[in-house]
């Protein structure tokens, strides 16, 4: 039961400009995107600084109310969404979006955690630079919730997750203290590496504020290749290949079976078939770099000529111009639009040693045939960093409320198979409200017990985000 001396007190601290109490417009915070996870609030409030932060955090933590960070709610585990407790505030960093510096000599950039990811990656551009973390909601989704869940996307496999682009972090605690971590330093060997606790943590340990960014330079030169694969066997020798003749410029190594590209050409707008024939699956891959793009376009056809010759590929197509770049890309980029349009489906983010994908989906393909032949099986994602969407569709004609009948025994199939094969049920998602009861089934006991223990000390009240990971 909230008390109805805090409303009060919080209002007095941060203003109405601040907090939000009207219950008609709390309710658009309420849930995330999918529609899945809707909760309960008595306030929202959006600080304009880290000294509001503090403040909000210090009267929760005095009060005992739960507080819920939100970011640009494109997350799909439901991670930013409070629960059904009425006392609930959420927090949303939207206001603090201001971009601190951008450095062209250290090539840092130092932003608030509620700029839009596209928005940094644009003015990184404009100062002759790269900022290389890109998603798929870039235009929409804020840094402060990329850290927060330590996002992928699609050029991990040359620059890795967020957390390897962060050199410092501004945070506030749980109890309102600030967390002055925001160093541009490349080497500062001094002890544990704190700010590594709360990039991942799903705002359980306190709220990101800031962030210090590395930038790299612009690499505008790009040669994509797509090419069909008869197995993932085959996208794993592929791969081999590529990362050997290419090093460092390959920068996307994507994979995506045949009746994802089905549901794109049936669904999507203003798409083809890259090929006369249909394939059992397809590879997109990107190589990029600052100069030459007459080498890098060799360089990627003299190596496909290459897979074709010893048989890695089935076929295989050059982009020859920027619109063609993009065309590629979009029969990638459009699978999870085209999946939603077909209907309701169960998701599974998860990561695999590189090498044993291939038998993975060998071995849950006699799985799905074992537990219901009918159903729909569409796999795409990051081959090149191990990174499975592992997504599963009704069977044809069953009801729409397919998944939330049957889901929890598929997916107990799906992650016991990934856990099997030394992987992860969460690759670059987090865990939310979706996957708490997988993440304490299947993580290390040591692990959990080491992680219950920072959140203690950190957030001892435990009013940071409850009812997600811990």
């Amino acid at each position: 039961m909230q008390d109805s001396g805090f409303l009060p007190r919080l209002l007095e601290a941060l203003g109405p400009d601040v907090v939000t109490t009207d219950a008609q417009a709390i309710a658009p915070w309420l849930s995330d995107w999918r529609g899945i996870y809707r909760g309960d609030a008595q306030a929202v409030v959006r600080p304009r600084n880290t000294d509001e932060v503090a403040r909000c955090l210090a009267l929760c933590q005095q009060w005992r109310v739960p507080v819920v960070p939100r970011g640009g709610n494109t997350g799909l585990c439901g991670g930013a969404t409070p629960d059904d407790r009425p006392a609930n505030v959420v927090l949303s960093l939207d206001r603090m979006n201001a971009i601190r510096s951008v450095d062209t000599i250290a090539n840092t950039m130092v932003a608030e955690a509620g700029c839009i990811l596209g928005n940094l990656r644009r003015a990184a551009h404009d100062a002759d630079r790269q900022l290389p973390l890109s998603l798929a909601a870039e235009d929409s989704c804020q840094i402060g919730g990329n850290l927060a869940t330590n996002a992928g996307g699609v050029n991990v496999v040359r620059y890795g997750m967020a957390r390897e682009l962060v050199l410092g972090l501004e945070a506030v605690l749980p109890d309102g203290e600030v967390f002055h971590g925001l160093r541009t330093l490349r080497k500062d060997n001094t002890g544990y590496d704190l700010k590594q606790l709360l990039i991942g943590s799903e705002g359980t340990l306190g709220v990101i504020t800031a962030v210090a960014l590395r930038l790299l330079p612009r690499t505008d030169q790009r040669a994509v290749v797509l090419a069909a694969v008869e197995s993932p066997q085959q996208a794993l020798q592929l791969f081999s290949l590529l990362y050997s003749r290419c090093g460092a410029r390959l920068q996307a190594f994507e994979f995506f079976t045949g009746p994802c590209l089905d549901l794109v050409l049936t669904h999507a707008e203003g798409v083809q078939a890259p090929f006369a024939d249909r394939h059992p699956a397809y590879v997109l891959v990107e190589l990029a770099d600052t100069t030459d793009e007459a080498g890098l376009n060799s360089l990627l056809e003299a190596t496909i000529g290459d897979a074709l010759e010893q048989g890695l590929c089935l076929d295989a197509a050059v982009s020859a111009s920027l619109s063609q770049v993009e065309a590629m890309w979009k029969l990638r980029e459009e699978i999870s639009e085209a999946q939603r349009a077909d209907g309701p489906h169960l998701k599974h983010d998860i990561s695999l040693p590189i090498e044993s994908i291939p038998v993975f989906m060998e071995r849950m393909a006699a799985r799905l045939r074992q537990l219901d032949a009918a159903i729909r099986p569409f796999v795409f994602g990051h081959f090149g960093d191990g990174n499975l969407h592992y997504n599963l569709s009704r069977p044809a004609g069953a009801p729409q409320d397919w998944a939330t009948t049957h889901g929890e025994a598929v997916t107990a199939e799906v992650l016991d198979e990934v856990m099997r094969h030394g992987g992860s049920i969460s690759a670059e998602h987090g865990i939310g409200q979706l996957k708490r009861e997988y993440f304490h089934r299947y993580k290390d006991p040591l692990e959990l017990r080491l992680m219950v223990g920072i959140k203690r000390l950190l957030d001892p009240a435990g009013i940071m985000n409850p009812g997600k990971l811990l």
